[in-house]
């Protein structure tokens, strides 16, 4: 419902710090909050918590870690930022970026050190956009694995987690000051839970078909590949609160969902030497500049679909993902020993295939650029047997959201700040400028874990 009301009158059972939503950025503000003395409780509409993170990769980039140093990378803070802007065409808030950016090393490191989550450093190749290997995840590539120890370290901590609790209203001040928020229980028992600081780590918008339309409509008939329960609920809130709120037309799309078995294929099969066709057998598009603005891209060929293109080398290193390995299991993957053959199991058209490969195999041999931009040197041939899996374009998650400081509080329409008002995760606006095109891989756990672990941070100082 995202109404706001006035708390006079109202009775509340008080906790110093509430947080709204048990994803990554709210288990990490919960953390962060607790170790500082704080007594938090996280309120997640969900019988489990596992959010949009849970649907993901789990991979967190991050820069300069001891992780990245063990194997001989070198990574700064500073480039990590400079790569965060020049993909978003540096539309996104520099204090924001730097914030972002230097605080992801030290939350992969306390993650792994103070709580044993064993993230590593992904080197067998890299996601378009970063000028170094720093993407971190875990050995299972899951978010599940993720959520599933986040939410350990957090039970263990003694940290309550009200599951199957929606929150629906906010009680706040006429200045803004939260005082409180009513949310309705598994039991259809509504509650009223007051608090000194509020965190939304809620959701974006992407579940509300509403607001898709209205914000990025290039992905309003898309397949949704998040988390239903994204109905955008800190977006209305903070709409009503006067709050600022920005980028709404961002978002990360993907270009490659198998279909019609809807399982996510990695970009690894792309940025390792593979390529897209249509159903014409064309190529259309550079696909190296990323997943995330591929995914318009492929829904505007004929019947929103196209094949990756790619051989068995590329196949092995994107076994390292269970999606990919499932989409074996499914029947997604077409191999073939040669062009012809492959042609033959996808039914395109064999001579524009059949010239789009001889291209893409004489640049891959030369190191040269294609007509679309994209540069091969230094890509490995293509090998038999070949390999092909059909897929469409989705919507993952959107970007835009509350207007947030360097400490994750929400800023207002009016220049101001919110005396009590936090955001992280989808809440908050993310650093991937206006559009899917400023999404640099990991943008959306980035912001998750680091803006979660500062909004704890900074909402236990107010409430001393």
């Amino acid at each position: 419902m995202s109404e706001i009301r006035s708390a006079a009158g109202v009775e509340f059972e008080n906790y110093p710090i509430v947080i709204i939503g048990a994803g990554a950025a709210g288990l990490c503000a919960a953390l962060s909050a607790a170790e500082a003395g704080a007594e938090v409780v996280i309120l997640e509409r969900d019988p489990i918590p596992s959010g949009s993170t849970g649907l993901s990769a789990g991979l967190i980039p991050a820069a300069g870690t001891r992780f990245q140093r063990a194997k001989g990378i070198f990574d700064q803070p500073q480039l990590f930022s400079e790569d965060v802007q020049r993909k978003a065409s540096g539309e996104a808030d520099p204090e924001l970026v730097s914030a972002i950016c230097e605080g992801a090393g030290p939350v992969i490191e306390w993650l792994a050190d103070d709580y044993g989550i064993p993230f590593e450093v992904i080197d067998d190749f890299n996601y378009p956009g970063h000028s170094a290997h720093r993407m971190h995840g875990l050995p299972t590539r899951s978010g599940g694995e993720l959520m599933d120890r986040l939410r350990m370290v957090v039970e263990n901590a003694g940290i309550p987690i009200l599951t199957n609790t929606k929150a629906t209203t906010l009680f706040a001040d006429h200045d803004g000051h939260v005082r409180g928020i009513s949310c309705l229980r598994g039991d259809s028992t509504i509650e009223e839970i007051g608090c000194s600081a509020l965190i939304l780590a809620c959701n974006g918008y992407g579940g509300n078909s509403e607001l898709v339309r209205r914000f990025i409509p290039e992905m309003a008939d898309a397949i949704y590949f998040g988390h239903a329960g994204n109905q955008g609920d800190a977006v209305l809130w903070g709409d009503k609160l006067d709050a600022d709120i920005r980028c709404l037309s961002a978002y990360q799309g993907h270009g490659s969902v198998a279909t019609p078995h809807n399982i996510l294929i990695t970009w690894a099969v792309i940025t390792e030497g593979g390529f897209q066709i249509n159903i014409r057998g064309q190529r259309f598009s550079d696909e190296s500049r990323g997943y995330s603005e591929q995914a318009a891209e492929v829904l505007r060929q004929p019947n929103g679909i196209a094949f990756d293109i790619f051989d068995e080398r590329i196949a092995g290193i994107a076994r390292q993902f269970p999606d990919f390995r499932n989409a074996e299991i499914a029947g997604a993957v077409i191999r073939a020993d040669t062009v012809a053959e492959l042609n033959k199991r996808i039914g395109v058209p064999l001579s524009p295939l059949s010239d789009e490969f001889s291209r893409v195999q004489g640049l891959i041999a030369e190191g040269g650029c294609d007509r679309f931009g994209r540069n091969y040197a230094g890509v490995s041939p293509l090998l038999p047997p070949y390999l092909a899996i059909k897929v469409t374009g989705a919507l993952f998650h959107t970007q835009g959201g509350l207007a947030v400081t360097k400490n994750a509080r929400v800023r207002r329409r009016d220049g101001g700040t919110f005396p009590n008002l936090f955001a992280a995760g989808g809440a908050a606006v993310g650093i991937s400028g206006s559009s899917a095109k400023g999404y640099l891989s990991g943008n959306g756990l980035l912001s998750a874990t680091v803006l979660g672990r500062l909004a704890g941070a900074a909402a236990t100082l107010i409430i001393r």
